[in-house]
């Protein structure tokens, strides 16, 4: 038989699909032409002033003062008045910002934010944000009272008794934030960046977070929507932390990125404030999944690295203040070194790879109407599929409603929180059961009883097929950066009609179509240190609203899709319509 006789023979005509690879030529080449080398902010004209032993001393007295600073309790009001009265000290009123917030794991609590706003020639304005409670569960010298000292550090430089003579006034507004919920996901950023008046004028926000341990400090850029700080804020924290250290920090690898954009997923209060499209980076010495924590006391602060990252934190904001325009807004980029790529080419590269997939699945769709398939007994079958985990979607909305998963606000929770670590066992055995007794029912209507036909193989391929290809340009739609999760289901599964014979090749390709998700669960599991619980801290992220009912409703789609292809590829496929509605009551008897 020619080559083109058995193409044609085929379900997938292959020639085709490769034929349209060929378009993402276009799409590799504007990404390649777009990648930029951004510089810095110019370097400040004055040395740094930052007093070490001062703000060493501030970090340990807080940490000693007051151990316990968890949200609403006394020793967080206590830390709050200390904050205060330091400020005072130097001339520097802070205005406070007090509110009730529902906290996963804590319940309804009162939050407190310090303001303190410093004029500039300028209203444009650079926020330094320092979260100051802490889980309880430690001192916390390094996270966050480190952050905090060099917050009233940096602040104390522009007070009555702590200007530098001949310090000029700022170019820009300056505003300090000593925030209230950073250690349980940034509730006092999202406070400010939703609802301060000043938010509007803030065009970059610099967090500094546990930076006195030892360990090389990093820079986290991820923020809770598919946007990434302007490269100039990147670039400027980069080479000020690198004059100071001798190294930049570290900032997630390119697949991390391309990952976080995808989710989209950012922990910490840069996230909130990336979230609403201002610029923002955090500066941190800290591990985010914990680990560690009954050591975080005053004796064990890196002394000279913690006065190191001080100054580089006021460099960075002289830099700021002395650039000729602020870094303003957000967009996607992914940061490869010295280099950025551009986000836009990115999802262009990304939309365009749909292409060859989309190709080939509606020319197998076509020829299955002309061979006149069984299609619709192939679809019922999915949809009962469907049912199944839109049941086991139901039940997870009733452990929500129950408290056996978090409900409150869409930020995502701190892997320290009492929500994710103290998961309700009696809870999550019930919604087990309750998964199953869907699981078991809708078995049942598809378990394989007559050995399926070819025709009917071929029919379940091609409406999971096109089902798949309806999830992919739903997904496009909600976010063209999550395709990165979906494209290699796309053209792993394309591939399995063509597989007859190998039961071992098509478990091969089943199995290539399911690291999208595995790369999102270890990628976030990595980042937290989530381990085990990795899993669940993801249905937590739905409950609270941080992934989107329409995404949660695709996922859903994307989980029948997978499951019927499942059967297929390992022989257990049946039509939903084979079996009369009688024919069936006898065979379960």
């Amino acid at each position: 038989m020619s080559p083109r006789r058995r193409q044609r023979d085929q379900p997938i005509n292959g020639a085709l699909v490769r034929a349209s690879f060929l378009l993402l030529l276009l799409p590799l080449l504007v990404l390649a032409f777009t990648t930029a080398t951004p510089g810095p902010f110019p370097a400040p004209s004055l040395p740094p002033a930052f007093d070490g032993a001062s703000a060493t001393q501030l970090a340990t007295e807080l940490a000693r003062d007051f151990p316990d600073r968890e949200p609403g309790t006394e020793g967080a009001l206590g830390a709050t008045s200390w904050v205060n009265e330091r400020l005072a000290l130097y001339g520097l009123p802070a205005a406070e910002d007090a509110w009730d917030e529902a906290i996963p794991g804590l319940g309804t609590v009162r939050l407190r934010n310090l303001v303190t706003v410093i004029p500039g020639a300028s209203s444009d304005a650079i926020l330094f944000l320092a979260h100051r409670d802490n889980t309880g569960r430690e001192p916390g010298a390094n996270d966050n009272a480190s952050g905090t000292a060099a917050l009233i550090e940096l602040a104390r430089g522009f007070g009555r008794l702590g200007t530098i003579a001949g310090r000029p006034k700022p170019e820009h507004t300056l505003i300090f934030l000593s925030s209230d919920g950073g250690a349980y996901g940034g509730f006092g950023a999202e406070r400010f960046a939703a609802n301060s008046p000043l938010r509007e004028d803030v065009r970059a926000v610099v967090s500094l977070d546990a930076i006195g341990s030892s360990a090389r400090p990093r820079l986290e850029i991820s923020g809770l929507s598919a946007r990434s700080p302007t490269p100039a804020l990147v670039r400027t924290a980069d080479v000020r932390v690198a004059d100071q250290l001798g190294t930049p920090p570290l900032r997630p690898g390119w697949l991390v990125q391309l990952v976080n954009l995808g989710i989209p997923f950012g922990y910490g209060e840069q996230a909130p404030f990336l979230g609403r499209e201002i610029s923002a980076v955090r500066l941190t010495t800290a591990e985010d999944g914990g680990g560690g924590a009954a050591d975080d006391t005053p004796a064990r602060l890196d002394r000279p690295q913690f006065v190191r990252l001080g100054r580089a934190a006021e460099s960075i904001l002289a830099s700021l203040d002395n650039g000729i325009e602020l870094a303003g807004g957000t967009n996607g980029y992914v940061y490869l070194g010295t280099r950025v790529v551009r986000g836009w080419a990115i999802e262009f590269v990304l939309l365009v790879a749909l292409v060859p997939f989309l190709v080939g699945v509606v020319d197998l769709f076509a020829r299955s109407r002309r061979k006149r398939l069984p299609l619709t007994s192939a679809l019922l079958a999915l949809r009962t599929r469907l049912g199944v985990w839109l049941w086991v979607g139901l039940a997870i909305g009733l452990g929500a409603l129950t408290g056996v998963f978090p409900r409150g606000a869409a930020l995502p929770p701190s892997p320290d929180s009492p929500a994710v670590t103290d998961w309700p066992v009696v809870g999550l055995a019930a919604i087990g059961i309750i998964s199953a007794i869907g699981w078991w029912r809708g078995g049942r209507a598809l378990a394989p009883r007559v050995a399926p036909r070819a025709d009917e193989l071929l029919a379940g391929y091609t409406v999971s097929l096109l089902a798949l290809a309806g999830i992919a340009i739903a997904t496009a739609g909600i976010s063209p950066y999550a395709l990165l999760f979906l494209i290699p289901s796309l053209y792993a599964w394309l591939w399995l009609p063509q597989v007859t014979s190998a039961s071992w090749l098509r478990d091969v390709l089943y199995g290539l179509g399911l690291t999208g998700p595995v790369l999102a669960l270890v990628a976030v599991g990595t980042q937290l240190d989530l381990g085990l619980n990795t899993p669940l801290y993801l249905v937590s992220l739905m409950t609270l609203g941080f992934i989107s009912w329409p995404t949660v409703l695709v996922l859903i789609a994307w989980a029948a899709v997978a499951t019927q292809l499942a059967a297929l590829a390992s022989g257990r496929y049946t039509p939903a319509a084979r079996l009369s509605r009688s024919e069936r009551k006898k065979t379960d008897a």
